[in-house]
């Protein structure tokens, strides 16, 4: 195995800002049809193919950046490819596309999906390092190359390829050969440049600590430690979170603490300075990241910061949906911030929920919920509830609107048996109590009555089949209730008329 040390990642990353913006011309990304895929795609031992529609909004933000990674990577003889699946739709249907833009890694014909990012640079990067064997051999000659060639880098210093931890780290390099750069080296030369004594592992970051050494043992590394290891340090102290890094972070499931800037405040880096021992310290618990708040100011607005006041910051538990906004009439100081943190993960600290005014009332067949009602409504052990989780801009809760008020009118008269609820999930966080979370729109979630478990509908949304639902599921008789007349001596009984045919 031979790290390529004509361009490396950093270098042809750098390459890109000389691609032409102009693609009207000429293009460096090869379209295919149903007649040239499988010929160009075989042929090739690395093909990036992308599947897109000419009409979506994704597809055409990507493309420039397509185009210039296109002609960056023709110089390293890689290849990437493009199918218009309204003209190709039975091309992309036999490859399981099912959304746009999806994109494909193929090797010799071999499809896997791609997992990089979208811009230009991005797309460099992720090419290049599946172009690379999956752990590179180093030498004295191209160890500086190699080092700096990619934002994170792990190389392991060793006495031998073939004894620990040298299996562990290529089984760990196999796992995350599409994130970062592995490489080893057992040349004496290169061991005595690095100035390390074998084994050794170790990380070259271009953010944070330059160099870090695995502090253990590496001789008794597993992979599941040294993927940990690297992991951690993958993500910087107090980087900017932004739709390149979001899944980076999201990810890993830990908390993320949000500190909101405008880039062009004159006191951003001395913000930044004052949080940055904050974030070491709590490093590994919970991920602090900045992020534009001009450009995201309605992230802030769905984390509960209540005003469009910069810097501020709020804590974000992903599992939970819950957000602790930091007091934003108070000035952002380490000391406050950390005791927050403290008391946050000591499981102290409330958080601040959402919920849109309790309705004066309640006119139409579908009740109105709000947070502030939640458990009052939905825990009402008397009755079957049976809620729908909604956003006001979503097109596919808007389709429903009027088959889930049909729902409402055809129960009108069990009201105090069954509720049909709507609940704006947008302007309504969820309840600690509540044992789920909504991850898509619109979600339908059915309580029966003297339960506290919750229901989920995946059926049509078809007033029929949402009829039959809750007539399978109620708990509740479904049969309006017959109350007596107040005074049982003004009741009256009418005979039945004798039958008779009409003139």
């Amino acid at each position: 195995m031979r790290f390529p040390s004509l361009v490396s990642v950093a270098s042809a990353i750098a390459l890109a800002s000389l691609a032409s913006a102009d693609v009207a011309e000429s293009s460096d990304v090869l379209v295919l049809t149903k007649d040239t895929f499988t010929s160009a795609v075989n042929s090739e031992p690395l093909i990036l193919v992308e599947f897109y529609a000419p009409w979506c909004g994704h597809c055409k933000a990507l493309a420039p950046h397509y185009e210039e990674a296109a002609t960056t990577l023709k110089g390293k003889d890689i290849k990437l490819a493009k199918v218009d699946c309204v003209d190709q739709a039975d091309l992309c249907q036999s490859h399981g596309v099912q959304g746009y833009p999806t994109l494909k890694v193929f090797r010799n014909g071999e499809p896997t999906e791609y997992s990089g990012p979208r811009k230009a640079d991005g797309i460099i990067s992720y090419m290049l390092k599946q172009n690379l064997p999956a752990v590179s051999d180093v030498t004295a000659s191209n160890l500086a190359e190699f080092q700096n060639a990619d934002k994170l880098v792990v190389l392991a210093y060793v006495s031998s390829t073939t004894k620990a931890p040298a299996p562990e780290f290529s089984a760990t390099a196999e796992k995350l050969r599409d994130e970062y750069l592995f490489g080893i080296t057992s040349d004496a030369a290169a061991i005595a440049a690095a100035g390390v004594t074998p084994p050794a592992i170790v990380v070259y970051r271009n953010f944070d600590e330059r160099i870090t050494e695995y502090p253990h043992p590496p001789s008794a590394v597993t992979t599941a430690e040294l993927e940990a290891w690297i992991q951690q340090l993958a993500i910087p102290i107090l980087g900017e979170v932004n739709g390149e890094t979001y899944a980076m972070y999201a990810g890993s499931g830990k908390p993320i603490g949000y500190l909101f800037l405008d880039p062009t405040d004159e006191k951003k880096d001395e913000t930044l300075a004052v949080l940055k021992p904050v974030a070491a310290k709590y490093r590994g618990k919970i991920h602090f990241v900045w992020i534009d708040a001009t450009k995201f100011g309605d992230h802030a607005k769905a984390l509960n910061l209540a005003e469009p006041k910069w810097p501020s910051f709020v804590i974000q538990n992903l599992e939970d949906q819950l957000k602790y906004p930091y007091d934003q009439s108070k000035p952002i100081e380490a000391e406050a911030v950390s005791a927050m943190v403290g008391e946050y993960l000591a499981g102290k600290l409330l958080p601040k929920l959402k919920s849109q005014p309790i309705p004066e009332s309640q006119n139409e067949s579908v009740f109105t919920l709000v947070n502030a009602q939640f458990d009052e409504v939905v825990y009402d052990d008397s009755k079957d509830v049976f809620v729908e989780f909604y956003a006001t801009w979503c097109g596919h809760c808007k389709r429903l609107k009027p088959i889930w008020d049909s729902l409402g009118d055809h129960f009108a008269d069990v009201k105090d048996q069954l509720v049909i609820a709507k609940m704006e999930s947008q302007e309504n966080d969820l309840p600690a109590s509540a044992p789920f979370r909504i991850s898509g729109f619109p979600t339908l979630k059915f309580k029966p009555a003297g339960s506290r478990e919750f229901l989920e509908y995946n059926g049509d949304r078809e007033l029929e089949s949402l009829v039959a639902y809750v007539q399978e599921h109620a708990k509740n008789s479904l049969k309006p209730s017959v109350k007596a007349p107040e005074n049982e001596s003004q009741a009256t009984f009418e005979a039945p008329r004798e039958a008779h045919d009409e003139l």
